[in-house]
């Protein structure tokens, strides 16, 4: 299984890392193994998250206020979203609606 991000998800993630480099050094690299942490977690286990709709999962991380959002298949991992916890719930819903 292969990982992807939605365009809008990968900067999501790369905006936050640098927000958290900004604050503290180091936290920034912190923030990417996190979300490394989960996402190799999710290529093995992608049942794991919670259901989040049809087709849609969400995985809570544990060392930062973030969800990952997320669809699979057999070949692809795709996360849709790397939402801040405090952020306006489903924002990033029309990335998903087909």
């Amino acid at each position: 299984m292969r990982l992807e991000f939605h365009p809008e998800a990968k900067a999501e993630f790369i905006a936050a890392a640098v927000h958290y480099e900004q604050q503290v050094a180091g936290l920034g690299e912190r923030f990417q193994a996190e979300i490394r942490r989960a996402t190799d977690l999710l290529l093995n286990q992608p049942v794991v998250g919670l259901s989040a709709g049809s087709d849609l999962r969400k995985f809570i991380l544990t060392r930062f206020p973030f969800n990952l959002y997320y669809s699979f298949t057999a070949d692809v991992l795709r996360i849709e979203a790397v939402a801040h916890q405090s952020r306006r719930p489903g924002y990033w819903k029309s990335r998903v609606e087909r």
